[in-house]
């Protein structure tokens, strides 16, 4: 059995890469809803803080919202504990925690993306190069899954890997979901509209669906099959019910392995019953906010059950 100290290094070793990669995707979405708008668009930049969960960090600090500021907290702001910069020297700090449970493939691929990174974020990226940059961060942590993927044994140490991604990516989706709703739509009369449609493309792209959408539903924008595709698709890599399945997935071979179940094992199961056995209608009439706000609860709980159930120091 791992030490708690080195599953817990694992786990959030790629949950912080995950999150690293999330930021550029919501930096990514922010430009692009910002399109749609004049005068920098801070409402849709304040929309991108709250999704991002950072916005009191943000309000603290700066006293308005633009492109250049909040990109530049979300990407290089040390203090910022969930900046790309920040996530990706926790990585980094945790990997070398853990390196003999890593391949050497897995380990250079976190360390050269580190240093890759900290050359980039040395110094504020000019608006008209975020695209790029933020093409490169996204790239980097692929690089960093594909060489994890491609070299380690499915073990115990790959579970705790893929547990920590699959947290953080449905924290991630439900965040999104919940933001836009609630937020990116500036009156009701919009909805239906050709901003309400980009605003949704942009969600799409944020979390790299907006082909993928197309070919399941062949239709154009539309709230609520969009909804259904990020909450209970279930071959969608990024949806609610995809990260859960692996989480469940993962924390069974755990339990086969050490021959024993906690409360984390069933919590998870719950939820994945509730996302399975659910349809987008009776979601959309018992409250879209309401069920998104209350998964992201759950999924701060189970983060902190499974730490409890291995030890995590």
């Amino acid at each position: 059995m791992l030490l708690g100290r080195t599953a817990n290094g694992l786990y959030w070793m790629f949950r912080y890469i995950e999150r690293a990669e999330n930021m550029a995707r919501l930096i990514d979405a922010g430009l692009r809803m910002a399109l749609t708008k004049t005068s920098d668009a801070p409402e849709e930049w304040s929309s991108v803080l709250m999704s991002a969960g950072v916005k009191i960090g943000y309000d603290a600090k700066y006293g308005e919202y633009n492109a250049s500021l909040v990109s530049d907290f979300l990407l290089r702001d040390l203090g910022n504990p969930s900046s790309v910069m920040s996530c990706i020297e926790t990585a980094r700090s945790n990997a070398r925690m853990v390196r003999t449970a890593l391949t050497r493939e897995a380990w250079e691929s976190v360390n050269e993306t580190w240093m890759i990174l900290k050359s980039t974020l040395a110094e504020a990226v000019p608006e008209t190069d975020l695209p790029r940059v933020l093409d490169q961060i996204k790239r980097e942590t692929a690089i960093i899954r594909g060489a994890f993927h491609g070299t380690m044994l499915r073990n115990e140490i790959f579970n705790f890997a893929r547990i920590g991604t699959f947290i953080e990516r449905a924290d991630n989706t439900a965040r999104i979901l919940d933001v836009k709703y609630y937020v990116l739509l500036p009156s009701i009369s919009y909805v239906g509209t050709t901003l309400d449609n980009f605003q949704w493309e942009s969600i799409l792209r944020s979390v790299s669906a907006h082909r993928s959408y197309r070919w399941v539903y062949d239709v154009e924008y539309n709230p609520v099959n969009i909804a259904d595709y990020l909450i209970l698709n279930s071959r969608m890599p990024r949806s609610l019910n995809f990260c859960y399945s692996n989480i469940v997935d993962n924390l069974t071979f755990l339990a086969n392995d050490y021959g024993k179940r906690h409360e984390c094992h069933d919590m998870a199961e719950s939820i994945m019953t509730r996302l399975e056995n659910n349809d987008i209608r009776t979601i959309f009439d018992n409250g879209l906010h309401e069920f998104l706000s209350d998964l992201i609860y759950q999924t701060y709980g189970l983060g902190s059950k499974i730490a409890e159930a291995y030890n995590f120091d």
